[in-house]
């Protein structure tokens, strides 16, 4: 667990942002909610551009501990592994939506701007 995680939260926004706060988190829970809600490592790494390997596995963990991702291990050579929604991370989704809508219209309104 992150030292970020061992501080109990200020308060509701920041407990939440602690778990999908940063620059990727976001994006993966809406990537595999749009994918059949099941991705594998490799296609989330060719979805989230300007991601290193190492970043995209702590994330992908932080996600997991959090309970807003699960992990399913095949055992095959060579290793599966695909990543999908929990009811945790499900309910999340809706909120995304309602950000990025907001964020669309606020970058139009930037770009008319401009």
């Amino acid at each position: 667990m992150s030292e970020n995680k061992l501080d109990p939260p200020i308060c509701a926004l920041d407990y939440a942002f602690r778990r999908i706060g940063g620059k990727h988190k976001g994006r993966i829970l809406w990537y595999i909610h749009g994918e059949n809600n099941v991705l594998r490592y490799g296609e989330l790494k060719r979805l989230i551009q300007n991601i290193t390997s190492k970043m995209l596995t702590q994330t992908l963990r932080e996600l997991e501990e959090d309970n807003l991702i699960s992990r399913k291990v095949y055992a095959v050579v060579p290793p599966k592994v695909e990543y999908s929604l929990t009811e945790t991370g499900k309910e999340l989704i809706p909120f995304i939506e309602h950000l990025g809508a907001w964020a669309r219209g606020k970058m139009e309104i930037e770009k008319s701007n401009s």
